[in-house]
């Protein structure tokens, strides 16, 4: 059984570039009926205009383990360290774009 667990790993390499990592304050998603499309963004305060700083196109299945991920590290999180606040309506915030999904 060891062997075989030693035959299913994956080695994940992260480089010097990536490990620093990219500040967003928005994510963008859309989809059709093959892919999600994530893309990150930063908003900063006075700039009218925002760039887009990574895009992350991923299957419908792979779309629903980051959900399923993301539920439950934020639960994690939460049961350490206390609710995350949002200010106001969690889903009252749109972004200054119209027509495009929002996260």
């Amino acid at each position: 059984m060891e062997n075989l667990d030693k035959q299913n790993q994956i080695q994940i390499e992260l480089g010097e570039d990536v490990a620093q990592g990219t500040y967003s304050n928005l994510a963008i998603i859309s989809h059709s009926t093959s892919e999600f499309i994530i893309d990150f963004i930063r908003i900063v305060p006075g700039i009218p205009k925002a760039k887009v700083k990574s895009r992350i196109i991923l299957t419908p299945e792979h779309a629903k383990r980051l959900l399923f991920a993301l539920k439950e590290n934020i639960d994690k999180f939460e049961n350490a360290n206390g609710p995350i606040r949002m200010g106001g309506d969690p889903g009252g915030f749109l972004p200054p774009i119209g027509g495009i999904g929002q996260a």
